[in-house]
């Protein structure tokens, strides 16, 4: 299903408020096989809604959130263990080089804590 995603550099990822309004966000996004990862800012608005509602939609985009696809519906979570967190930078590493590494170093100079959020198809 996120085959079409495969060559995509930003995704367009649509979370959901308490009250059923989607709020999109357009993210730099990795992919291991059909499964789909962002690092994210830790107490962003994004992942606490997906704490609340595990449900999203995602399409790719670009930078600036123009989707460029279907619409796809999908599940999200936080994960919190070190060896996803290892995997998912080495493969930002390998996307995104030094643009991501600029991103990191600007980001540690502010103290921001990251988590990953996991993303795969809605059953």
């Amino acid at each position: 299903m996120f085959d079409q995603l495969t060559r995509q550099q930003y995704i367009n990822l649509e979370t959901f408020r308490k009250s059923g309004l989607g709020v999109k966000t357009p993210v730099w996004f990795v992919q291991d096989g059909q499964t789909i990862y962002v690092r994210t800012v830790a107490d962003s608005g994004k992942v606490k809604r997906i704490r609340k509602n595990t449900q999203v939609n995602i399409a790719a985009c670009k930078v600036d959130g123009t989707v460029l696809g279907d619409w796809l519906p999908a599940t999200a979570r936080e994960v919190l263990d070190s060896e996803t967190d290892k995997i998912v930078d080495r493969l930002l590493d390998k996307k995104y080089g030094l643009m991501k590494k600029m991103f990191a170093l600007a980001s540690s100079v502010q103290g921001r804590k990251y988590t990953i959020l996991e993303i795969k198809e809605r059953e």
